[in-house]
């Protein structure tokens, strides 16, 4: 019997590339247009059409990044911007997603902590320093923080002991 290796992981540089640029595009489409488009379409039309670039390593994902972004940002760019125009929901056709594995989503995980810290920029690539500089801001004092989905009115802080520095 072989011995059992570690699970390798890998993944593709393109994926967070093309979602970020999604995202910038879809902020710029007027709202009549932006409500027939379907992120997960749009993002997987464009990614079928950009070639991979997978990494099994912190510095291969960083070597795929820059040649991501030195040779292949103008065709990211134009493939999400086809896609876009392609990949318009039809309310006449329906269509069942794909299920994910797991509890939630990580792309929602994601979009709910940039709701939770007020950052618009935030990817899995700077999560860790975004969250240790909006500690430190909370530590000195100048961030106060309320819990998620209470009916405490804005102005009012909330406090529990458990969350307090």
């Amino acid at each position: 019997m072989p011995a059992t290796e570690p699970a390798q992981i890998y993944r593709n540089v393109m994926e967070p590339l093309v979602i970020q640029e999604f995202e910038h595009q879809f902020r710029q489409l007027p709202a009549k247009v932006a409500q027939y488009v379907n992120k997960a379409e749009v993002v997987a039309y464009a990614l079928n059409r950009l070639p991979p670039l997978y990494a099994t390593s912190e510095r291969g994902w960083q070597q795929q990044q820059a040649r991501a972004d030195r040779e292949l940002a103008p065709k990211i760019a134009a493939a999400v911007r086809q896609a876009i125009a392609a990949v318009q929901r039809d309310p006449i056709r329906a269509t069942t997603p794909l299920r994910v594995d797991g509890d939630r989503d990580v792309h929602m995980a994601l979009r709910e902590l940039q709701e939770l810290l007020h950052v618009n920029d935030l990817s899995w690539q700077n999560l860790a320093d975004i969250v240790e500089r909006e500690l430190i801001r909370t530590a000195r004092g100048e961030v106060s923080w309320r819990k998620r989905g209470s009916r405490v009115a804005e102005s009012e802080e909330w406090q529990d002991r458990r969350y307090m520095l």
